[in-house]
């Protein structure tokens, strides 16, 4: 029964985290069909702020769940402002654009904050459950990643905010027609996007030690969830990330944490050849 907790603990917060890692993208993918492979950055990024605002005083919770998101937000406006704006519908030039960011953001932060492993400790401690130790900043993520996909289903399905983002993302030509402004709303979108990312890399900061090149752990597990998902935002980030997280987890206890990493690939191999829509496209049609 021990046991059966723990490795339920450790599911969802397999699960949780992949949440989290791709939500930023699944907004700035996902909606805008923008390949932003500067969101790896835009996590480090959160994690800096984060580490920054701990080390001047600031409540690590204020730190990671506000003044991060802002940060990395403001980042993203200013990036979308400056370069994205003048690439949308051109998928390679983007491509190239982002990775060409992600470098700038890398050398800036390795200057800045050299290149030494830095992180902050976790502010929930651990607990004994039976004879096994349970990390208590697992639970914190869990219910993060939880708030976080009703949130975004609240201000996407609820809001008339969320409707005319995602109908401005369908058909930019109508919503000009009726008024709305195209070009503020990708740019509200994208910097809802990049708060998502800065929230991400805040929030999993306690986990890891943060290096200027920590990024690039993150951006191929954000990728493969949000493509395996299909074209739906909402169900496609939870489907894909609860698949996958079974299957990392399931191998990660059964062998090792490498042949986690290795299964959840060959998973999204799988997935992806035998449907090619992801999930979404065979199943949940129609859904958010």
């Amino acid at each position: 029964m021990d046991l059966s907790f723990v490795i339920l603990v450790e599911v969802l917060y397999g699960v949780a985290s992949l949440v989290l890692i791709s939500a930023g993208l699944a907004v700035v993918f996902g909606m805008m069909k923008v390949i932003n492979l500067a969101h790896g950055e835009f996590m480090m990024m959160g994690g800096y702020a984060t580490i920054t605002a701990v080390g001047l005083g600031v409540n690590v919770f204020v730190a990671m769940l506000v003044i991060a998101p802002l940060v990395v937000g403001l980042i993203g406006l200013i990036v979308e402002r400056l370069v994205i704006r003048h690439l949308y519908g051109r998928l390679v030039d983007t491509m190239l654009a982002t990775w060409g960011l992600s470098l700038v953001f890398i050398g800036l932060a390795t200057m800045i904050f050299g290149n030494t492993t830095t992180g902050i400790s976790t502010p929930i401690p651990g607990f004994a459950f039976g004879g096994y130790q349970v990390n208590g900043y697992n639970f914190f993520i869990i219910i993060v990643s939880i708030v976080l996909v009703i949130a975004m289903y609240a201000v996407l399905r609820g809001t008339r905010a969320g409707l005319i983002a995602r109908g401005t993302m369908q058909r930019s030509d109508m919503a000009a027609a009726l008024g709305y402004s195209p070009d503020r709303i990708y740019m509200m979108t994208f910097f809802c996007g990049s708060a998502l990312s800065g929230l991400a890399g805040a929030v999993l900061a306690p986990l890891v030690g943060l290096v200027p090149t920590s990024g690039g752990a993150y951006i191929a597990k954000a990728f493969i969830t949000v493509i395996a998902g299909g074209p739906s935002l909402i169900a496609g980030l939870v489907s894909s990330a609860t698949s996958f997280g079974l299957v990392s987890q399931f191998f990660t206890f059964a062998i090792s944490p490498v042949i986690g990493e290795v299964a959840l690939l060959i998973a999204a191999v799988v997935l992806l050849r035998t449907m090619p829509q992801g999930i979404t496209g065979r199943f949940f049609q129609g859904k958010l």
